[in-house]
């Protein structure tokens, strides 16, 4: 029943959902080790791209509260990581219009100019563990998979 909501979806088995989720979860660690051993992401770590990756999609900048729901790291570890970032000139933060408290981390030109480049050697190491195993219609599957589950994360009560 794709494209109904949770609340109308029929139930599924327990046992389907679980080995799913695990598959999904198993292929997402291989592909990791793979893309953490590739010598691509110098002068920053794989996780400091994608703080600098998920800074491209917002360029009125973030606060960090909405930079740590799109991250796979820990408050203070963003924190810290945000103030490494600025120190070597790749993000910058400015205050937030209309909120005096409020800070907006945003990309400097070298941190966006960076992303691209580290970006460029990505996709090829992307392409490279993902193309031999998936044409292009299983590609455009998982896509939609994965943003539908994503997505639908907002909705679901916790």
């Amino acid at each position: 029943m794709a494209g109904s909501s949770p609340a109308t979806r029929p139930s599924v088995d327990g046992r389907l959902a679980a080995a799913s989720w695990e598959a999904l979860f198993r292929a997402q660690v291989a592909l990791m080790r793979r893309f953490s051993a590739d010598d691509i992401w110098h002068p920053v770590s794989m996780r400091e791209y994608d703080v600098l990756f998920t800074l491209t999609s917002a360029p009125a900048g973030l606060r960090l509260n909405e930079l740590n729901r799109e991250v796979l790291v820990t408050q203070p570890s963003l924190s810290r990581m945000v103030e490494r970032l600025e120190s070597k000139g790749l993000v910058t933060r400015c205050a937030a219009e209309g909120d005096r408290r409020g800070t907006l981390i945003r990309l400097t030109d070298e941190g966006a100019a960076l992303q691209k480049e580290i970006g460029r050697r990505h996709v090829r190491s992307i392409r490279k563990y993902l193309e031999p195993a998936l044409d292009e219609q299983q590609l455009t599957m998982l896509l939609e998979l994965c943003t539908t589950l994503r997505t639908a994360q907002d909705s679901i009560p916790d």
